[in-house]
């Protein structure tokens, strides 16, 4: 979420004049570091200057906090990089018009802004526009364009006074001669503006966008001592989950139409009201600082992992730089790791990420990396691997551990944890408890309901599998993620239909009189000798249309990222057959030899199996087909009489 202006603006404490002289005060390479409760201000401005931007961040903070409510501490660091002039911001940009620009991340936040002296505006309402966009997604996720963009225009005006007086909803002047000069556009069409939308990003229609979106929000935070505050609140939960009229209604107890004819007025008239309060000194008198010279491999690291967060490929020249002049930088190897994992290059991911966490980087998201790095299957490997060594397992629960316990928030770790356990079939019981209780912290989390139901599924719990799965595929998620939750349904519904089948033909065998049961002895010795194998043919598996049924023996389960491969040892060859996951084959035992889960990995010992499979059609392809169950039989079981 950028503001976008064409020009870029002055502020005053920024600026030094020597009577008339070019300043010459900053080196141009001299960078400077300030630590405060809640940022990170890294500028080539003075120390004293970047104390001043760390200090008014602050207190925009604690004013917006006494005004609106921002929520807790993001769970993630903020970074602020201020640059002096356009020169050395314009490689950093997001858009050739960029004043300063927001860029959330799930390790860290960065806002970036430049404090060349041009146009008619103060850079500190740049930066106070890019900080509210951070409060605002603390506080609110996936909050809608009109709402981000207006809120962050309206606190942009907060001024602070060396006596800490507070006052919000001066008016923007550019944006009020906008809306006398140009159309003002229906709130239906404001409200539907998302950030793929010409009047987001085309410069003629954006300025109108911006300028009624700072209208509205002033109108709702600040007319009439801010009565619709919470009103807009209710309005954005409702939006999505109620057609738009009904959530207007619902909310504000008005139409759009009505609020409409209101809004116009109160532009027309200029009814721009303010509201004024005071920083309590206490809050102020908090502000505690720290400040370091930035080193040149710092510098570099700092912009590059800038760039890795902008998904910008120059990130890499910058990280090497830092690298080559600080071979041990964390922030380097752990961006440069990230960066390589991102781009499928496991082994030099996994040697970058090595060295942050030797380092003891905290940043939860170097732990998760190397996690799915060392789950990962080798570049090189021809074939894929027998699951994962033990010792593999136990490194990869380490390090999301670790992430866990920095990010308790990130989502991703539990569900990495959680297919590692599915796969290796370990504490299966707790991985389900910890899931449940972060399902409960975090109900709307699709991937936490999605993996839950594939640990019950595993358990052959299929009643709650299959109330979670149905949740998910009805649930806003990605299609794969739906398309694979619906197949595992479906063999749901095969696996009890097949259940219900045996269950059937169970009963009627205890039922129907035995063929010798009326026969004399002499009658019965002229049968045929009993079939032993032949009460367990009767109630395995039927093969479905398309299907070919095998007896064999399950010599192991090679695993990867992209699923699995059961090898079956026929009399004839070894069938390699393929499955998506382990919740997609359905798994019964028939012998007591055969307990518990089946997890990756060679069977030891190796198992009697009878399979049903489709055959791939592909005679170059490196898989016999697709599995679609895997019965456990006794050893001297015989699949033909």
């Amino acid at each position: 979420m950028s503001l976008r202006i064409s020009f870029l603006v002055r502020v005053a404490f920024f600026v030094i004049l020597l009577s008339g002289a070019v300043e010459t005060v900053f080196a141009r390479d001299s960078w400077i570091s300030v630590r405060s409760q809640h940022l990170l201000v890294v500028g080539n401005r003075s120390e004293k200057e970047i104390r001043e931007v760390a200090a008014r961040l602050e207190q925009f903070r604690a004013a917006v906090s006494q005004i609106f409510e921002i929520g807790p501490d993001s769970p993630v660091p903020t970074t602020v990089i201020v640059f002096r002039d356009d020169t050395s911001y314009a490689p950093f940009k997001t858009n050739e018009n960029n004043a300063g620009f927001f860029q959330p991340g799930q390790d860290v936040n960065y806002i970036t802004l430049s404090t060349e002296v041009r146009g008619d505006q103060d850079p500190i309402n740049i930066i106070f526009h890019e900080y509210t966009h951070l409060l605002v997604n603390n506080a609110i996720r996936n909050s809608p364009p009109w709402f981000n963009e207006g809120l962050a225009e309206l606190y942009s005006t907060i001024s602070i006074s060396p006596d800490q007086q507070i006052i919000l909803g001066r008016p923007i002047h550019r944006h009020v001669r906008s809306l006398h000069e140009n159309f003002q556009m229906p709130l239906r069409t404001l409200f539907q503006v998302d950030y793929k939308s010409a009047y987001y990003n085309e410069t003629q229609k954006q300025s109108v966008f911006y300028a009624e979106s700072w209208a509205l929000m002033h109108y709702l935070m600040v007319n009439q001592n801010g009565e619709r505050a919470s009103q807009a609140r209710n309005f954005l939960k409702l939006v999505g989950t109620v057609p738009l009229d009904q959530a207007f209604q619902n909310a504000f107890g008005t139409t759009i139409e009505n609020m409409e004819s209101e809004l116009r007025n109160y532009i027309q008239f200029e009814r721009f009201r303010t509201i004024k309060t005071i920083l309590p000194r206490s809050v102020a008198e908090s502000f505690r600082m720290t400040a370091t010279p930035v080193t040149e491999a710092e510098l570099q690291a700092y912009l590059g992992d800038l760039l890795v967060h902008s998904n910008r490929v120059e990130a890499e020249s910058y990280l090497q730089k830092a690298l080559a002049l600080e071979p041990n930088s964390t922030l380097a190897h752990a961006s440069l790791g990230i960066l390589r994992f991102r781009q499928g290059k496991m082994d030099e991911a996994l040697e970058h990420l090595e060295r942050a966490v030797a380092a003891n980087s905290q940043n939860a998201l170097v732990h998760y990396y190397l996690a799915s790095v060392l789950c990962h299957p080798a570049q090189d490997a021809l074939e894929l691997t027998l699951g994962f060594p033990p010792e593999t397992a136990i490194k990869a629960r380490t390090e999301l551990t670790k992430a866990i316990a920095l990010r308790p928030d990130f989502a991703d770790s539990y569900n990495l944890l959680a297919y590692i356990n599915l796969v290796t079939g370990n504490e299966i019981d707790e991985t389900i408890e910890l899931l449940k209780s972060v399902l409960a912290r975090t109900p709307d989390r699709a991937d936490h309901r999605y993996m839950l139901g594939q640990l019950y599924m595993h358990k052959d719990d299929y009643k709650r599998a299959r109330l979670l799965l149905s949740e998910v595929v009805v649930g806003d998620v990605e299609a794969s993620v739906k398309d694979h939750a619906q197949k595992l349904l479906n063999t749901i519904a095969d696996i009890e239909k097949e259940q219900a089948r045996k269950e059937a033909a169970r009963r009627l065998r205890s039922v129907v009189p035995s063929p010798t049961a009326d026969a004399g002895l002499g009658a019965a010795s002229s049968l045929a000798p009993i079939d032993p194998s032949a009460e367990l043919r009767a109630v395995l598996r039927l093969p479905a249309a398309g299907e070919t049924q095998v007896q064999g023996i399950l010599l192991g389960i090679e695993c990867d990222a992209s699923g699995l491969l059961f090898l079956i040892k026929t009399n004839e060859r070894t069938l390699r057959l393929r499955s998506d996951s382990f919740q997609e084959v359905r798994r019964t035992t028939y012998t007591a030899e055969v307990r518990g889960t089946i997890t990756c990995g060679p069977r030891k010992p190796e198992n009697p199996v009878v399979v049903c499979y489709v055959p791939s059609k592909d005679k170059r392809a490196k898989v016999d087909g697709v599995l679609n169950s895997v019965e456990f039989v006794p050893a001297d079981f015989r699949l033909l009489p």
